[in-house]
């Protein structure tokens, strides 16, 4: 009699453990964000949205900061080597090497093995990585790598940060931007 009252115990305990709710936060951590299906598409025919999408043009993420003066904008999606880069651009209608060219990308790499800052350095980004001189800031709560923008990714500021482990976000603001770029990182809700 004594093992089944053990036993009893147990089912009532597995029981009342699968009825216990997580904590608030558990609840709210979804996995990576990823792109629909639609936006593969639109990313792979290279379509351009003239008007540019707004802050909710990731799916899974929030840009709450935008500057004014895009005309439109596009959705890229790179996989490869067990990583997804979904990212948006929003960009203006000036030539790319125009130093008054508007050009602000949001990307959110899906990357498991992303933990710590010092990990971007390495980061196996198809592009955008942090191959230049680097340093770190602190962008309100966030630790962030930045450095300057490279040939690939014209000129302006980088900047990234692992949000979450598996989680890694960049930024890439073109020069006229640069002094806006804390206010839009802040604003980036996952």
């Amino acid at each position: 009699m004594h093992k089944i009252q053990k036993f009893a115990a147990l089912s009532v305990l597995s029981l009342a453990a699968g009825l216990i709710p997580l904590p608030a936060q558990a609840a709210q951590r979804p996995g990576c964000p990823a792109p629909t299906t639609a936006q593969e598409k639109q990313a792979a025919a290279a379509e351009t949205d003239t008007p540019p999408k707004g802050a909710g043009a990731i799916k899974g993420v929030r840009v709450n900061h935008i500057p004014r003066g895009f005309t439109n904008g596009g959705t890229v999606v790179n996989k490869h080597d067990g990583i997804t880069e979904y990212s948006y651009q929003w960009s203006d209608d000036r030539s790319e090497v125009d130093i008054k060219h508007r050009s602000l990308w949001v990307r959110v790499v899906c990357w498991p093995r992303a933990s710590r800052l010092t990990q971007l350095k390495n980061a196996p980004f198809d592009l955008g990585t942090f191959s230049g001189e680097t340093r770190t800031m602190k962008v309100g709560a966030r630790r962030v790598l930045t450095q300057e923008g490279d040939g690939a990714l014209g000129h302006g500021r980088y900047a990234g940060w692992v949000e979450r482990k598996g989680v890694v976000v960049t930024v890439m603001a073109s020069q006229p931007l640069v002094p806006e770029l804390a206010q839009i990182i802040k604003g980036i809700e996952l």
